[in-house]
């Protein structure tokens, strides 16, 4: 790879890291070329990507100082999946390492601020934001459906009541 090669790879991963809502940071070391694209095709479905990176390109593109908690996460073969939604590169690569044994998530970060493995696992099981939509629309309705159905309950009564006579007068 030469200097032009390497500057405009720099800059396509400022791209990525300043797009992305959540970067997860793993080591794919042994993954057939079958499995790696099953893992690209479940991120690709949800919104997101993977990508292979080489570590240095990487730490240059976050401009990393030298120890910082950036040069931790990429040691090894490293590859990194993304997403604009914070929570969607998590979940896939969570339930990817969990069925796959060669897989390992080594950390992750969003924005500025980094987590460990144990924090892109709590990162995965955070809902959707289209789940918490779902919620809020859910919680805004209650409200209204309590009171149609306190409205409906006396019309109800009034209903078997008159059946209740109707069917006294008939016997």
């Amino acid at each position: 790879m030469d200097r032009a090669q390497k500057a405009e790879s720099i800059e396509s991963l400022k791209g990525v890291f300043a797009d992305a809502g959540s970067v997860v940071v793993t080591h794919n070391l042994g993954l057939t070329v079958a499995e790696m694209e099953d893992l690209r095709g479940r991120l690709r479905k949800e919104g997101g990507a993977f990508k292979v990176v080489k570590n240095r390109l990487a730490l240059k593109a976050l401009e990393a100082e030298e120890g910082s908690d950036y040069h931790n996460l990429f040691k090894g073969p490293v590859g990194i999946a993304y997403s604009e939604n914070p929570g969607t590169a998590a979940k896939v690569a969570t339930e990817f390492a969990k069925a796959n044994d060669r897989f390992k998530i080594v950390g992750g970060f969003m924005g500025s601020t980094i987590v460990d493995q144990k924090g892109v696992d709590a990162l995965s099981k955070l809902p959707t934001l289209d789940e918490v939509r779902g919620q809020l629309i859910g919680l805004l309705n209650a409200p209204a459906t309590r009171i149609a159905g306190v409205l409906q309950a006396p019309a109800g009564q009034l209903a078997r009541v008159f059946n209740a006579y109707a069917t006294k007068e008939a016997a």
